[in-house]
């Protein structure tokens, strides 16, 4: 049974989560909504997200295709298999042409986005300035990035080449949690980043892992206020999977209700942005992705990295469709649309925020 405190609540944040007593109110009223593990309760908050989602993006699912392109990283991050101070990490990285290959695949299959994504290395940045501009000038594709904190030249030079949009998860706004998960890296230059890259013109995403060691509702919640009050254009979520390989091997992993509340949630206060059900919630003990899906989420991004390198690229343990060949994920993308009661958008769908901001 629904308490009538819990659909209070949820029926003023969504009308509008701002509007309360204070910050702190806010705040105390997304918390109550991210507490609430009541299972009509939770299919209430979900069952509104979804809606809310189809009005103001459509009742579709959009496709964008992943390429990971290298598994070397100069960082120390407590959380991720690939941290530099892991020694059983295999690494790889991808030559050019190999990169080249991958976008025609995704070209091949009929998406229009391709994500290209890495540890954070110290490659030349005028190498992948190079790959960016020849997959510009051969396929008719969006170009995202997600390659972590780089100067603002770099970003520049990748813009100019026909870089469209760029991923960048800030995972906490709080400073404490924030220097508990990174080794040497701090929040305002992660945020410093973010602000960089909206002057310069990218479609910006951003988000969080729910469940890491230290974290709690109230921080969940302050991100949600966060991440609503930039206006990304995409918001990534997904559960904390700890890796054996790592400081965190010991820790609970992220717990897949509190995830999808978190992610009804922001579909809920940013209406339009684009929402993805993530690898994270498929490598769980089942695939949560039609689930996220139901929950207000909206795209889904088939691997499109060598079967040779896909379990190289190991954050976390269990990732999902490693052994495929490339480009086999594409194949299930229309059956998993269907089941989440969505239907299948090829395009490169660009930010739903973009003409308000102009």
């Amino acid at each position: 049974m629904i308490r009538p405190q819990f659909s209070d609540t949820l029926a003023r944040v969504a009308g509008d989560w701002t509007d309360a007593r204070s910050a702190d109110a806010a705040i105390e009223n997304l918390v109550f909504l991210l507490d609430s593990a009541d299972p009509d309760e939770q299919d209430a908050l979900v069952t509104l997200a979804a809606r809310i989602r189809d009005h103001h993006c459509g009742q579709r699912m959009v496709v964008r295709g992943l390429v990971e392109f290298s598994s070397c990283c100069v960082n120390t991050c407590r959380y991720c298999g690939l941290n530099r101070n892991n020694p059983k990490a295999e690494r790889f990285r991808l030559t050019p042409d190999d990169i080249l290959e991958s976008a025609r695949l995704v070209h091949e299959a009929g998406i229009r986005t391709i994500v290209l994504q890495s540890g954070e290395e110290s490659r030349d940045a005028r190498e992948l300035a190079d790959v960016i501009n020849k997959i510009k000038s051969t396929y008719d594709m969006a170009i995202t990035l997600s390659v972590g904190e780089r100067s603002h030249a770099d970003y520049a030079l990748w813009k100019e080449a026909g870089a469209d949009r760029y991923l960048l998860r800030i995972e906490s706004v709080d400073a404490d949690v924030y220097r508990s998960l990174h080794v040497g890296r701090e929040l305002e230059t992660r945020l410093a980043c973010l602000e960089t890259l909206r002057e310069l013109g990218y479609q910006v995403g951003s988000g969080v892992m729910v469940g890491v060691p230290g974290q709690t509702t109230h921080h969940l919640a302050r991100d949600i206020r966060f991440l609503a009050s930039r206006e990304f254009d995409m918001i990534g979520v997904g559960p904390f999977i700890p890796h054996p390989d790592t400081p965190f091997r010991d820790e609970k992993a992220g717990g897949v209700g509190l995830t999808l509340r978190m992610l009804a949630l922001l579909r809920i206060v940013t209406r339009n942005a684009w929402l993805p059900a993530t690898t994270a919630l498929g490598s769980m003990d089942r695939d949560y992705r039609i689930d996220a899906l139901k929950a207000g989420a909206n795209v889904l991004m088939p691997n499109f990295s060598p079967v040779e390198v896909k379990k190289k690229y190991e954050i976390y343990p269990g990732k999902r469709c490693i052994t495929e060949r490339t480009g086999a994920c594409a194949l299930c993308t229309e059956g998993i649309a269907r089941a989440g009661g969505l239907e299948i958008d090829w395009s490169r769908a660009d930010s739903l925020k973009m003409a308000v901001r102009l």
